[in-house]
């Protein structure tokens, strides 16, 4: 097996497994992307801790992270196996490189994890490690956890980053409630910002990625909080150095919710 690219997606919100989007359409084809892996490890925006944590259970159950969705939703189950031997690697490579990591024994698939692997891996027949993220790190530390773990890439492990190309909650839901498009500028605002991130990515420009916040524009804009930006730099730094990275979905939900997710080789 050669190895494997790397995969950042914009996981969108917990309805994607029921809505007609060019989202989860997308999703729905992402396992013809990649050879088939013999595991996943995947970091969800939606893990936060203090630090880096691996999941050790063999398996895990269902986090339904979220209120007032379809009630089918809350009856779906994704029941893919933990892979404990190879959370024990993660942790010591995590380790080796000086990230003190720590474990969670028992934690269930949040909707960053399970959505977009019940749409893109059905038959939940992979087995799936999970890593978190810490939202009081920056760019860097994040993407110095992908490049410890790159090495899984050629073993055969598919490294997943499951977080939000832009992830402005508040202009969202007051784009519902208002049931009207928004303020042309925040979609032209969020265009500056996934192509700046598209070109760079493209062109593997890695300090200017790192430094997105004092480079990219309207980062407050796209990203009040920056949680869910933090896997694509996971996923960069796992596709090892030169790596570059591809956008192969772009679209937009409301006008200004966007939804890019990248391959990275």
């Amino acid at each position: 097996m050669t190895s494997l690219p790397t995969v950042f997606i914009s996981h969108g919100g917990p309805d994607i497994v029921l809505a007609d989007t060019p989202a989860r359409h997308y999703l729905e084809t992402l396992s013809a992307l990649v050879e088939k892996p013999k595991a996943i490890v995947i970091v969800s925006a939606h893990f936060e801790t203090d630090g880096v944590a691996v999941v050790t259970d063999p398996k895990p159950g269902m986090i339904y992270d979220f209120g007032g969705f379809a009630p089918e939703l809350y009856k779906m189950v994704y029941p893919a196996a933990g892979e404990p031997v190879l959370a024990a690697r993660v942790f010591a490579m995590l380790d080796e490189a000086g990230l003190k990591p720590h474990t969670y024994e028992k934690r269930g698939y949040d909707h960053g994890t399970w959505t977009p692997l019940k749409l893109a891996f059905p038959d939940a027949d992979i087995p799936v490690v999970q890593v978190s993220i810490d939202p009081s790190r920056d760019a860097a530390w994040h993407h110095a956890i992908g490049k410890a773990l790159a090495p899984l890439r050629s073993e055969g492990v598919l490294l997943i980053g499951s977080g939000h190309i832009t992830h402005n909650l508040r202009a969202y839901f007051s784009r519902l409630r208002k049931g009207a498009e928004p303020d042309p500028a925040l979609a032209g605002k969020v265009h500056e910002f996934t192509q700046w991130f598209a070109d760079r990515l493209a062109s593997g420009d890695t300090d200017a990625l790192l430094h997105w916040k004092d480079k990219a524009p309207y980062p407050g804009d796209n990203h009040p909080t920056d949680e869910h930006l933090m896997p694509i730099f996971f996923a960069y730094g796992a596709a090892g150095e030169g790596a570059k990275g591809r956008r192969v979905h772009d679209s937009v939900d409301h006008g200004f919710f966007a939804n890019d997710s990248y391959l990275f080789d």
